[in-house]
């Protein structure tokens, strides 16, 4: 025996006898004296003064006819009392008919007299005991010291058996926080903070008893999770806990916001169901114009997918899962259209997911900084690509590439590209840059300096997506480039409305006044083509020539410049 069991043992449990028989009380304290340390009553107004007076008392085995009050009337008062009504009581008696009833007003177990069994009378005290201990255990474990919700635990186990009965009822998963509670506590004191907890807890609870079915419990400091039956409108949930609020302070209104997962998917985890909705809750962090947010499938799904790609670029480049496709750009300035140059544009043929356009991977690279991973990987192919159809057809088709805003921020860009173009024995002007349009927003200082560095190196600079933005036109009056790239915007509808036929003609009075030529993307009919010839545009990019395709399938058009040049 350890000592904590001899510790144990050395306690006795406290039992109060509630027997106005001599003869009876002396009888159930002798087969319990070895056991438990027994009190005495003769009847039940006795037994309430000594269960005030005494802590700890575990069991009380009562008899019901006595004098001055009655085991019924002793029942009856314990179980409205909040501290007595947890001791259980076993009622002992004579009496078979008061069984049914005594159990209905809160005795805990039933035995009959007379005691002729010592034995069974000592295991079933020792187990009612028991199950009484364990129910403490759990009630003060199971709820908020603070607020009395339950805790996350005993709320996830709850909702989950709620789930288990309730199998078709349409369940939502709920966030609730506090905007700003740190400065709550900073200017009125933790105690404040600690009302508005307890108020809150205090309003759910109204609420879950009125307007919806469900649990609550505090999650976090400040944060409430509530599962609950489906509402298509939060907002009377809302405001009935911002009412209940409001007296609470004069001088700052407490905000809360709410994030809601509807109709919950049963089939996804517990406990995902709210990382959906805290994630509808934090979306709206900080924007006043909104104070209940739904989560959207779509959005998740987005992220998922921005997630997986993330993951899956380093990979996908090693496994030779990212291609070039090559689109031909044609001088459109003689009898014939001419094969001039061409544009490298990335495609992922992912595994799983299969062929995935740029616009699908590319903006989110641009966005975490992964693009110049992309671009490194393009502008290496296109140099080989480059090195291998010249000494395969004996023609150099210049390739552009495309230089990010990253790009410009990276001091080692310059010794990149010159290293690139040389280890394929190229000259500089034969991998083409083509800076976009978000670049031109940021640091203009940097980028005319990359620019006028890049250009004295021998490469030739195309000025991308020109006229979608005042950034670029601006830039012209102090960045030199080699040419500029008409959006396809503007080549859209050229043959359709006079508006666009007139912006691209004053674009081209801008590149004639610079001396550089236009290079139009986006051509896709004959007829645009046309207009853009007559209005003095040089170069054509488009559907109307090809659209991007893979090395062996450009070769077409190197093989017949090669016929056209024999």
């Amino acid at each position: 025996m350890d000592r904590k069991e001899r510790y144990q043992k050395q306690i006795k449990k406290r039992v109060l006898i509630v027997e106005d028989e001599y003869i009876n009380r002396e009888m159930l304290g002798f087969m319990l004296n070895n056991a438990y340390d027994v009190l005495y009553a003769e009847n039940g107004r006795e037994a309430l003064d000594i269960l005030k007076k005494n802590d700890g008392i575990s069991i009380v085995l009562l008899d019901l006819m006595m004098p001055v009050m009655d085991g019924f009337e002793f029942l009856d008062i314990k179980q409205n009392d909040p501290e007595l009504k947890k001791i259980p009581v076993i009622v002992m008696t004579s009496d078979e008919t008061a069984e049914v009833r005594s159990l209905n007003i809160g005795a805990s177990d039933f035995i009959k007299k007379p005691y002729d069994a010592p034995e069974v009378i000592l295991a079933r005290i020792k187990r009612i005991v028991e199950l009484a201990e364990d129910r403490d255990i759990i009630t003060a474990t199971e709820r908020d010291e603070l607020t009395g919700l339950y805790t996350r635990q005993f709320f996830h186990e709850y909702a989950v058996q709620l789930d288990q009965y309730y199998p078709d009822w349409s369940m939502d998963a709920v966030s609730l926080d506090i905007d700003n509670f740190h400065l709550i506590n900073d200017l009125y004191g933790r105690s404040f903070g600690d009302k508005v907890l307890i108020r809150i807890s205090d309003l759910l609870r109204e609420l879950l008893s009125t307007m919806v079915d469900g649990y609550a419990c505090r999650y976090d400091r400040d944060m409430f999770y509530i599962y609950c039956t489906h509402l298509d409108d939060y907002e009377p949930l809302r405001k009935h806990i911002i009412d209940g609020l409001a007296d609470l302070t004069d001088t700052q209104r407490i905000r809360v916001r709410f994030g809601v997962y509807l109709n919950v998917d049963r089939n996804m985890d517990f406990e995902q169901r709210f990382v959906r909705a805290k994630r509808a809750s934090d979306s709206i962090k900080g924007d006043f114009t909104k104070r209940i947010a739904v989560y959207d499938n779509e959005a998740h799904d987005k992220a998922l997918l921005s997630q997986r790609l993330i993951s899956d670029v380093q990979r996908g480049i090693g496994n030779g899962e990212l291609v070039v496709y090559y689109q031909p750009k044609y001088s459109i300035e003689g009898d014939r259209p001419v094969l001039k140059s061409a544009e490298a544009l990335i495609r992922w043929k992912h595994p799983e997911l299969g062929m995935l356009p740029p616009g699908e991977f590319v903006p989110l690279f641009e966005q975490n900084g992964l693009i110049q991973l992309l671009d490194h990987f393009v502008w290496a192919e296109a140099a080989r690509q480059i090195r291998e159809w010249k000494d395969r057809y004996g023609v150099t088709v210049p390739v552009s590439v495309n230089v990010s805003r990253m790009d410009i921020y990276d001091d080692r860009l310059e010794d990149r590209l010159v290293s690139l173009v040389e280890e394929n024995g190229l000259s500089s002007g034969e991998l083409l840059l083509e800076i976009t349009e978000s670049a031109y927003a940021e640091n203009a200082k940097q980028l005319i300096d990359v620019v006028a560095s890049l250009r004295s190196k021998g490469f030739l600079v195309e000025m991308d997506d020109f006229g979608t933005g005042y950034s670029s036109l601006n830039m012209l009056s102090v960045l030199p480039v080699d040419a500029l790239k008409l959006d396809m915007q503007f080549v859209k509808n050229v043959n359709k409305d006079a508006k666009s036929l007139r912006l691209v003609q004053l674009i081209m009075g801008i590149a004639d006044f610079l001396s550089v030529p236009v290079i139009a993307e986006g051509v896709e009919e004959e007829e645009q083509l046309k207009l853009l010839k007559q209005v003095g545009c040089s170069i054509i990019q488009g559907y109307y020539f090809s659209k991007p395709v893979p090395p062996a399938e450009f070769e077409v058009f190197l093989k017949d410049r090669e016929s056209e040049t024999v």
